[in-house]
């Protein structure tokens, strides 16, 4: 698997340096949000707001007001949770071409409860006019600047920094959910970083005889309710969602949603954080120990055959091991 190192920073500056009415607003994360080298080449499109969240997306609004268009950075915890006000009726209610660019999204971060975020999907697609999307793989983030920037109002991304996987070959496409893999038996429906984690699980329960489907999904808001219910009526027993969010609000909830409105009975497993703050430490152990990863998937699974497989650590794919600590900050911030 090919790993490429800050597909973002690249990105952002391919994109941005040839649109001068792009500009960058930073709140004091410049280099842990990979925008450093995009500040020192173009300084006249870059804006330093400080550790003052609040200021700065009243201040983003005003920019798109005049035309402008602000790209916020930041970690997604910092962008709807302490100016959620300012989100609402600064951005949100005007409808505003403000583009929030969030990083370290759900347990990404070893930095604990104050700098994970793990309820903006259910807290920000509350929100009329919003647009979220998440990014899943090198390829999509490398793609996702001129998807968000099409839309016609407030977009909120999670993005993945740092050493990112390539898993797909084709851009980001706004409103369409990837077909990762055919099968017949189970739906298996994901997002972000928990695609990764299918993608380890689906040739093991391919080998022990269960048929998986796999969807990846980068459009929370909208959603592509038409290809999903096309998609689950092609399995004979049913969907599991796997998701880096609470249960409550994000993926799983958008699903169940889908199906009762479509008045679809069919059995859904929702695969993530359970009514739970998660801790400070390394991605690969939080998602073991929350439930997020490939071995949780094939449980779930398993429930859904009413059979267990017998599948063991050792028949998954190789977990992808990463630094605790960040190149950039020693407290991996």
């Amino acid at each position: 698997m090919e790993l490429v190192e800050k597909p973002y920073a690249k990105a952002f500056i391919a994109y941005a340096s040839k649109r001068p009415e792009v500009l960058c607003l930073s709140a004091d994360l410049t280099s842990s949000c990979e925008v450093d080298k995009f500040r020192d080449q173009y300084p006249q499109q870059f804006l330093s707001c400080g550790m003052a969240e609040q200021n700065m997306l009243s201040f983003a609004a005003g920019l798109a007001m005049e035309g402008f268009r602000p790209f916020i950075h930041t970690f997604g915890v910092f962008l709807y949770r302490r100016p959620l006000d300012q989100l609402i009726n600064s951005i949100a209610y005007p409808n505003r071409k403000v583009r929030l660019m969030g990083f370290l999204p759900g347990i990404t971060t070893p930095g604990g409860v104050t700098h994970q975020a793990i309820d903006d999907i259910a807290i920000l697609r509350a929100i009329p006019n919003m647009t979220l999307l998440e990014t899943g793989d090198a390829t999509e983030v490398e793609t996702v600047l001129p998807v968000a920037d099409a839309v016609d109002g407030p977009v909120y991304v999670r993005v993945l920094r740092g050493q990112v996987p390539r898993l797909f070959s084709t851009p980001f496409r706004f409103n369409d959910i990837r077909c990762v893999r055919e099968g017949r038996d189970v739906l298996i429906v994901t997002a972000g970083i928990t695609t990764e984690e299918a993608m380890r699980a689906t040739a093991a329960l391919e080998a022990k005889g269960l048929s998986v489907r796999h969807l990846h999904v980068g459009t929370l808001k909208p959603f592509n309710r038409e290809q999903f219910l096309d998609h689950l009526a092609s399995v004979r027993l049913g969907v599991i969602s796997l998701e880096n969010h609470t249960t409550v609000g994000g993926l799983g909830s958008i699903l169940a949603e889908i199906m009762a409105d479509a008045g679809v009975g069919r059995p859904l497993v929702r695969l993530g954080l359970n009514d739970t703050f998660a801790h400070g430490a390394s991605k690969p152990y939080l998602m073991a120990k929350y439930g997020l990863d490939a071995m949780a998937l094939v449980r779930a699974a398993e429930r859904l055959a009413g059979q267990a497989l017998g599948i063991t650590q050792d028949e998954l794919l190789a977990v992808r091991l990463e630094a605790v600590h960040s190149t950039s900050k020693a407290e991996a911030l």
